[in-house]
């Protein structure tokens, strides 16, 4: 119980620390947007003008741009069809429903994504309950909406993220992660410890949570970020760094819980473990932390590749002894993720190949 809520307040710190400046960028363009509409338009409540602001931001990251667009799009559908309806059939708790239905169905009649149609519902909502049933088509909530979407992109175009600061922040944790529970893997085959396997095998097949999603959601804003904004484009080159590696994690992940299931599973029956079956697992956990260290410098992939064949080396060793079910789905998840680790450094399918069967020989031939 106490390791779950330490492991829930350390992962909220760190989304904390991950999202700290959106967060900042969301409240200062929520205000500024509001003043706007009130010292631009006069408005007296320009209540569309913040909420504009801080869908367009928002705490999720990435695609920004197309937020903006779609919110403003979005609410001028919901607006123009809460407005005639309710010149229509006028205002209550029966046309609600109505008025809702028709805006999102007018919005996805046009092929609209899901935020379009429902800010368009949104809107359309909002104009029910507010508006009295005499009033007459207001503007002036489609021109808060434009203000508040246009000052979300000023924000976020003059006062950008640092997008390889915040790749960086989002993957630390998931390499920490997987390096961890290799370590872990390789201690209770080294010990024999049935009970702390188990418990390894319990973190191994949550290490995909919230770590790799938030990672990926990194990976897309820095991309827009870098992409849209002067000042950080040249970014990009080192974030490619990272995208494609971020195209190995899931098989990474993969390869960890199943060899983390294999040695429960081996040491559920009692087998014996060759001494260099957890020597591999601490190479792998040593190849995913050099690879961390490789992605943050942009240079540097020698040792993460050097620990990753190092890793294969000796699992394939172990099949000159022995080459039985077990060991072999072992040995050939060591292989699998060595090979993952070598593509995450920049080597192709091809190359990586190569260098394994160079240095450990095809697992085939030796078993």
């Amino acid at each position: 119980m106490f390791f779950r809520l330490r492991r829930g307040f350390l992962a909220g710190i760190e989304r904390l620390r991950i999202n700290g400046w959106p967060v900042v960028q969301t409240a200062v363009a929520a205000s500024v947007a509001y003043f706007l509409a009130v010292l631009l338009f006069g408005h007296e409540r320009p209540f569309f003008a913040p909420i504009a602001a801080v869908i367009c931001l928002g705490v999720t990251l990435g695609q920004r741009w197309r937020r903006a667009v779609e919110l403003v799009f979005g609410v001028a559908v919901g607006l123009m069809v809460a407005d005639l309806l309710v010149l229509v059939i006028g205002t209550g708790a029966a046309r609600i429903g109505a008025v809702v239905l028709i805006a999102m169905a007018t919005a996805v009649f046009f092929g609209a994504r899901s935020l379009l149609v429902n800010q368009a519902a949104v809107s359309a909502l909002l104009v029910v309950v507010l508006q009295p049933p005499n009033d007459v088509f207001d503007p002036a909530r489609f021109l808060d909406a434009l203000v508040g979407g246009s000052v979300a992109l000023a924000v976020n175009y003059l006062f950008p993220i640092n997008p390889e600061r915040l790749v960086e922040r989002a993957a630390r944790p998931v390499f920490d992660e997987l390096a961890a529970v290799l370590e872990e893997i390789a201690a209770a085959l080294r010990d024999g410890d049935r009970e702390g396997v188990e418990r390894t095998l319990v973190r191994a097949r949550t290490i995909d949570d919230d770590r790799v999603t938030n990672f990926y959601e990194a990976l897309a804003a820095g991309h827009e970020t870098a992409r849209l904004s002067p000042t950080r484009r040249r970014a990009l080159q080192h974030l490619e760094l990272y995208a494609n590696a971020g195209t190995r994690i899931d098989l990474a992940v993969i390869n960890t819980r199943v060899l983390a299931r294999g040695a429960a599973n081996a040491l559920r029956r009692g087998d014996g473990v060759p001494s260099l079956l957890p020597e591999a697992v601490q190479d792998l956990a040593r190849a995913v932390r050099a690879l961390a260290i490789y992605l943050e410098e942009s240079r540097g992939s020698d040792e993460a590749r050097r620990f990753a064949l190092e890793a294969a080396r000796k699992a394939t060793e172990i099949l000159k002894e022995r080459h039985d079910l077990a060991i072999s789905v072992l040995v050939g998840q060591i292989r699998s993720a060595a090979v993952d680790l070598l593509r995450s450094t920049g080597m192709d399918q091809a190359s990586a190949l190569q260098a394994l069967e160079e240095t450990a020989g095809r697992a085939s031939e030796i078993g």
